[in-house]
């Protein structure tokens, strides 16, 4: 599986290489996993507790509206596949289907992105971490839950002023499966994974 999430890194760089008409994404994450609510991540406490419990991940995405509204605002559909590697537990696959919008800020010759997505997620079997969490909260946990993906990213091209690398997007995610208060099989856990990617425009 590593293998494969670092082919995705590769195919990122030679796709930053090709012309871009910014009709598509493919992003490659890695990240670790916290018990930690997601509102304690959101206000800046992003330790993650359970460093061993890792997430990689690629997601591919399509541009549905490009400033939408006339609001510097683009929105993707995307889906995604996930390789979960919970040390001696074994292997778990899982999937991501949502909608991202992205609001995009320029200045000092650069963009960044604030990413807001939301759908639903679907692992092959209960993960170790969220079933941590819900012994904490005495929740019942299921492979079937509501997906966010909340990011920052800004673009790696502009930055190191390489016309041929714009549209590359280096980022932080967090990537969050939820119960929403018990609405998904009574769950009122979940899980964050604290994550880095990159993201090719293309």
């Amino acid at each position: 599986m590593h293998k494969i999430f670092f082919l995705s890194i590769l195919l990122l760089f030679f796709t930053s290489l090709s012309a871009s008409e910014n009709q598509y994404s493919i992003r490659g994450v890695y990240g670790w996993s916290s018990v930690k609510d997601l509102g304690d991540i959101l206000f800046g406490d992003v330790d993650p507790d359970h460093k061993e419990y890792k997430l990689y991940s690629v997601d591919a995405g399509k541009l549905l509206y490009s400033n939408v509204n006339k609001w510097p605002i683009d929105l993707y559909a995307k889906a995604g596949f996930v390789y979960y590697n919970e040390n001696n537990f074994e292997d778990c696959y899982g999937a991501d289907v949502y909608i991202k919008a992205f609001w995009n800020l320029d200045f000092l010759d650069n963009r960044v992105r604030l990413g807001l997505g939301e759908g639903l997620s679907y692992t092959t079997r209960l993960l170790q971490i969220e079933e941590l969490d819900a012994e904490l909260k005495t929740s019942p946990t299921s492979k079937f839950l509501n997906y966010l993906d909340l990011s920052i990213d800004f673009d790696l091209g502009k930055l190191i002023g390489s016309k041929p690398l714009e549209e590359l997007y280096l980022g932080v995610v967090m990537k969050h499966r939820s119960g929403i208060f018990g609405t998904f099989s009574g769950v009122h856990g979940g899980s964050n994974y604290n994550s880095i990617y990159l993201e090719k425009n293309f």
